[in-house]
Parts: structure tokens; sequence; C-alpha cells
């Protein structure tokens, strides 16, 4: 997690901050892994501090008086909370020259609770500083990102994610993982801890490689009451990428004009799941579409 965070262009530009003396009052850190936000902001926080050593241990262990991470963990935003913390400014450092407050999950704090913290984001005293993490930016009031500097953390590369997963321990399920987390760690993560990615890579297969219309009721309804359905679709996705790019099972079933209709039936399944589409219809239509389509290829070739 650490080689990933620290080889990011947010994390260097933050780096170069503090080394030309240059450090923002507040900094609001973007980063799609909820899993891991609230150690990447730790992460931030070891470089603010220029931290090693048992000073290190004390930030990522959150025992360092001049850190505050809010709220603990597994808390929620209050206005309250945000209350002390704006009076906690107030005091001077205790062990150093400076102090930083994280904010985790700032992402859900109220449109309240943002308000109260406008002035102290925009003017805090001298040698307080500020570092918001959240995993979207929709929530984020604009009144809110104008007093901020934004660091945005992309989606890494399978490969970054097969090399961070490796060097936690090599597990059968790494690679596939890799490829079906869209770029976040966290969900990578508990890919392979769980059996469920193995259920769901074999839900994949057996939803692309069918070719028969009498199977498909039978299939959206097997699958279609699953718990990861985004994860589903994103494994479907790499079933059929394999498929045009190294070859499978699939190649022998269906046309190569069939395999990429599949991949914009996807796309669109995907939009569809964003506005809370029955999923179990979804998946109906999906293989009714994909089926009639490779029907139409095998016809056009006869």
């Amino acid at each position: 997690m650490e080689k990933l965070i620290k080889g990011t262009t947010a994390y260097k530009i933050f780096a170069a901050d503090r080394a030309q003396n240059k450090l923002s009052h507040s900094y609001l850190l973007h980063f799609a892994d909820a899993k891991n936000l609230r150690a990447a902001l730790k992460i931030f926080a070891a470089e603010f501090f220029g931290a090693s050593g048992t000073l290190l241990s004390r930030i990522l262990n959150e025992s360092y008086t001049d850190l505050t991470v809010y709220p603990a963990a597994g808390g929620k935003i209050s206005a309250d909370g945000v209350s002390e913390i704006i009076e906690d400014c107030t005091l001077k450092p205790v062990e150093g020259d400076k102090k930083l407050y994280i904010i985790t999950d700032f992402d859900s704090a109220s449109a309240l609770v943002q308000n109260k913290l406008l002035k102290t984001l925009e003017e805090p005293l001298q040698g307080v500083h500020f570092l918001l993490g959240v995993t979207t930016l929709a929530p984020v009031l604009d009144t809110v990102r104008s007093r901020v500097k934004l660091l945005e953390i992309p989606p890494f590369s399978a490969d970054e994610i097969l090399s961070a997963l490796n060097r936690k321990g090599e597990n059968g399920e790494n690679a596939a993982a890799a490829r079906s987390c869209n770029g976040v760690l966290g969900v990578a993560e508990n890919m392979v801890s769980g059996g469920w990615f193995r259920e769901i890579r074999e839900a994949a297969r057996e939803i692309c490689f069918n070719t028969e219309v009498c199977n498909i009721s039978r299939l959206a309804a097997k699958y279609g009451d699953t718990k990861y359905k985004k994860e589903l679709l994103s494994e479907m996705q790499n079933v059929y990428f394999f498929a045009l790019t190294e070859g499978g099972k699939l190649n022998t079933v269906l046309q190569k004009h069939t395999i990429l209709f599949a991949l914009e039936e996807i796309s669109r399944a995907n939009r569809d799941l964003k506005f809370n589409a029955f999923f179990q219809g979804l998946l109906y239509d999906f293989m009714l579409r994909v089926v009639k389509e490779n029907d139409r290829w095998l016809k056009l070739q006869a």
C-alpha cells in the first residue's frame, strides 16, 4: 500500500510542498478506495511530519499528540465533533511546531458540518493544517473545494494492483482480482480474501459461455440476486476481453463481432445499474441480446 501511494503524483506534489516549505493550510485527498482511505491519509501525515522510526509508528497508530485523525475508526462525523476540532485548533502544538487534523470520509459530512469548517479551512491559526479524505467529490461543497488544495489518486493499473497483492502473499486469485477491481486495491484485497470472488468468476463464465435461449431464464434467476452486481459485470467484461486478446473457450462458441457487441452491452448494463435497474431483468435482457446477436452472425456466415 505504502509503495503504491508514494508512487502517485498526488503524494509527490504533497512531498514537494513540504520540501519547499510551501504546505497549504488545507488539502483534499480524493482516493476511491474506501477500505484504505484512512491508511493512505496517514501515509501523507507521515510525510507531513517527516516521520521515521518511533514517530512513524506513533503516527500510523494514531498516538502522536500533534496529529488528530477524526472520526475514530468506525465512527461518524458530527457537528459536535467538528466543533471540538475547531476549538482544539486554538491550542499550541505539544511535541513540535505544527499540528495536522485529518478528517476521513469527509464526503459523508453534512452541508451543515462542511459549512461549519469553512472559515477554519481558509484561515487556520499558524502551524495548523487540515487533510480531508474523500472517496468521491460529488458531496463536497464548492465552497469547501475552493478553500483546499485538491490531490487526486486515480485508479491504479492492474499490474500495480497485482504487484501490491503479491507483496502481501501469493494467491491463485491475485491476477484475476487485479483485473476485476477497477484499479481499487481495497476491492482486490476483499476479492482474494473471500471465496465469493471464485463464485463470481464461475458465474461470469457460465453467463458468457451461454449461447442457448432456453438457458437464459434459469441463469438470470440463479445470479440475479447476487450482492456483487458490479463485480459480476466487471468479471464478465474480463472474460470477453480475454477471449479477444488471448483466446479461450469463448472463441469456440461466440463470434468476434458478438464479443464486441457484448462488451458494449456490458457498458450499457453498468449504466442501467447506476439507476437501480432490476438486476435479474438486466441479466436476462443482456443474455438475450447477446445470444440473438451471435445467432445473427452465424446465419450470415452460413
